[in-house]
């Protein structure tokens, strides 16, 4: 049987490679890292003619393969405008970074740095003493230790502190978190042995100590960051368990996932128990993000008593865990800005959850007097990111009805040149300024204004 004159017709390698689209290509980026890209596309076609497609052309061929490049060789992440209102969209980074953590991280990126260098003794320093003593002034705690994100820290606290025996959890607070984070895997994978006390509505500080055994290492106390249980229900306080373990020689862990320094009642939300409250409270060691309410980069933070969090920064487990200089930087920055009188001005989280409506209105109305389309709609803005679960905040939109669809606009509103992305609501297309950074206005006016006047098609 003759070979299909389809797959015949399909150019070489080489030829390919000597495409003015790939040539190029080939010059900005290596020749063999192009043709790996062509042989993949090649065997796409032959894939695509033996289901009975045909033939594509070179110059077909060579735009695929420039559109695979571009997809695979450009800079990633993607900065992208964040119009959704919602202030920690875990799919879009969660916590934008303040401009002195921006430039810490990029400080410490571009050139070597002290990270483990004392520079007055010359010798070998600590990676973890400069952000311990941070954690010690920001949250009243006596030491404190950094790692790659919470769900790490929570990790090597179990590992370190309660491997082999007994943790203690109310069965409402054996939770997943998000993301496929669940408590008693957590419990599980450090080595402890869950014991689950109480109902999901009900847990009583007795429950907790009749569970206590000469096998039990602590208690933990877990935070419900992205869901409330409302009704008929009690929780035992952090108080409570911290007295009911030092009455029993049990340490007391509190996850307190988003980990808010600022109380959050402030700016016309619920309380959201703060750091600084966990430690007043006697609590052996708390954990916290760095990248949800705190307004940092992603890590996971530990606070707590000196000789807790010694044991925690001595374990194996600990280097495996531990964040880079670029993360170290910005954290060290973001937490000396809670040093300073007025942290929501500096931190862009805080500043967008203080937010005036006024001042969100005159953004909304100068979006629409400048892109020449829409109007104002009432909405409500959303904490995300695990935090508050359903607090919302009063803003206003700049709202879209679009003629071509909502979904239309939206991925329009996507292919701009600096991406935005709204939300959709009653089949309008709404823009929230609360969670768009000031400079970034004359993108959305522009992005709006080419997705409502491109022709539908």
């Amino acid at each position: 049987m003759s070979a299909n004159p389809e797959l015949r017709s399909l150019p070489s390698v080489d030829r390919l490679l000597d495409h003015p689209l790939l040539a190029a290509l080939a010059g900005a980026y290596s020749r063999d890292a192009v043709a790996a890209l062509i042989r993949q596309e090649l065997e796409n076609a032959r894939q695509a003619i033996r289901s009975g497609a045909a033939a594509p052309t070179s110059h077909q061929l060579a735009e695929a393969i420039e559109r695979r490049a571009g997809e695979a060789w450009s800079p990633w992440p993607r900065q992208v405008i964040n119009a959704t209102g919602v202030v920690l969209h875990t799919n879009l980074g969660r916590a934008p970074l303040s401009g002195a953590a921006v430039r810490a991280a990029a400080d410490a990126a571009g050139g070597y740095s002290d990270l483990e260098m004392n520079m007055t003794s010359g010798k070998r320093g600590s990676r973890t003493a400069h952000i311990s003593r941070l954690l010690h002034q920001t949250t009243g705690a006596e030491a404190g230790i950094a790692v790659n994100n919470n769900a790490t820290a929570v990790l090597l606290g179990l590992t370190a502190m309660a491997a082999g025996r007994e943790v203690i959890i109310s069965r409402g607070e054996a939770v997943e978190i998000g993301g496929g984070f669940r408590i008693p895997d957590v419990l599980r994978q450090s080595g402890t042995i869950l014991v689950e006390v109480g109902t999901t509505n009900r847990t009583y500080a007795s429950d907790y100590e009749a569970a206590i055994t000469p096998d039990t290492a602590a208690i933990l106390k877990v935070h419900r960051s992205n869901f409330t249980v409302s009704g008929f229900t009690h929780d035992a306080e952090l108080e409570e368990l911290v007295a009911i373990g030092r009455s029993h020689e049990v340490s007391v862990l509190h996850d307190l996932g988003s980990g808010s320094l600022l109380d959050t009642a402030r700016y016309g939300m619920a309380h959201e128990p703060t750091v600084q409250e966990s430690v007043s409270a006697g609590a052996d060691v708390v954990f916290f993000s760095g990248d949800k309410l705190l307004g940092g980069p992603q890590a996971g933070l530990a606070v707590g008593a000196s000789e807790s969090i010694e044991l925690l920064a001595r374990h194996p487990l600990a280097r495996a865990i531990r964040p880079d200089k670029m993360i170290l930087a910005a954290l060290s920055a973001t937490l000396t800005a809670y040093l300073k009188p007025s942290p929501e001005e500096e931190i862009p989280v805080w500043r967008m959850l203080s937010a005036s409506f006024a001042s969100l209105e005159a953004r909304a109305t100068a979006w629409r007097d400048a892109a020449g389309h829409g109007e104002l709609r009432n909405t409500l803005s959303a904490v995300g990111g695990g935090s508050l679960p359903g607090q919302t905040l009063p803003s206003i939109a700049l709202a879209i009805t679009p003629t071509s669809g909502a979904d239309e606009v939206c991925r329009r509103l996507r292919e701009a040149a600096v991406p935005v992305l709204a939300r959709i609501e009653d089949d309008w297309v709404l823009l929230d300024p609360r969670t768009v950074v000031p400079d970034q206005d004359p993108f959305v006016i522009n992005a709006v204004k080419a997705a409502v006047e491109q022709p539908q098609s």
